[in-house]
């Protein structure tokens, strides 16, 4: 039995602001931190323990990383980082407000570029080319440890994680593009050498931040 949790990271910055993120280095926000303490806190609460950890090259999953293994009490595990595990890059739309950026395109047409799996932003990338980078290193590094009986725990962006739910889950793509990931929210999986037995999005108590922002409408239905 082996254990993979694929886990979005804290609020960011830019989550607050309401941006579009990409691959700009925001920080987490101070919020951003505290939830990431108090998933930690779960994760150690359920007596997990990791063997490898893998994230992205931007901070705000990286930094989202180290605050749980640091909960945890397990900084001294393998960890890798890899831009293959990082956001899409949203291109021309890379700092631009998301609100005002529908009011000036046009709500469909930012719908399109947001949760289209097909539709690339102005000089960015769709959700099928994150895919297309995200899924080959998740099957060739991160997969086999758990196949082989390893506890790996993964933190990435709601995009990256797409792609990794998306190949587990065997969901389309229109599924995988609709996919609503909380920040803070393990996604744990539990496997019996390569065959998923289980699989639950674990609600963390005192999580505040589920969403993007911190909009009352936002944090009660978790949307990004």
């Amino acid at each position: 039995m082996s254990i993979l949790i694929l886990i979005r990271h804290g609020q960011s910055q830019w989550n607050l602001e309401n941006r579009f993120t990409g691959w700009t280095d925001v920080p987490l926000t101070d919020r951003g931190v505290q939830d990431a303490h108090t998933a930690g806190k779960f994760l150690k609460s359920k007596g997990l323990q990791f063997d490898y950890a893998f994230t992205s090259r931007l901070q705000r999953a990286s930094k989202t990383l180290e605050i749980l293994l640091e909960e945890l009490g397990q900084t001294d595990i393998p960890l890798e980082f890899d831009s293959a595990l990082n956001e899409r890059h949203y291109g021309s739309l890379q700092g631009l407000n998301k609100a005002e950026t529908a009011e000036k395109y046009g709500q469909e047409k930012v719908s399109l570029w947001r949760r289209d799996f097909f539709t690339r932003p102005p000089n960015g990338e769709s959700i099928e080319d994150c895919d297309r980078r995200t899924t080959p290193f998740f099957v060739q590094y991160i997969l086999p440890l758990v196949f082989s009986g390893k506890n790996v725990i993964v933190a990435a962006s709601g995009n990256s994680m797409r792609p990794m739910v998306k190949y587990l889950e065997h969901i389309s793509p229109e599924e995988t593009a609709a996919l609503e990931i909380g920040l803070c929210t393990p996604y744990t999986y539990h496997f019996e050498g390569e065959k998923i037995v289980s699989k639950e999005v674990m609600d963390v108590p005192g999580i505040v931040t589920k969403g993007a922002s911190q909009t009352e409408k936002n944090v009660k239905e978790g949307t990004v």
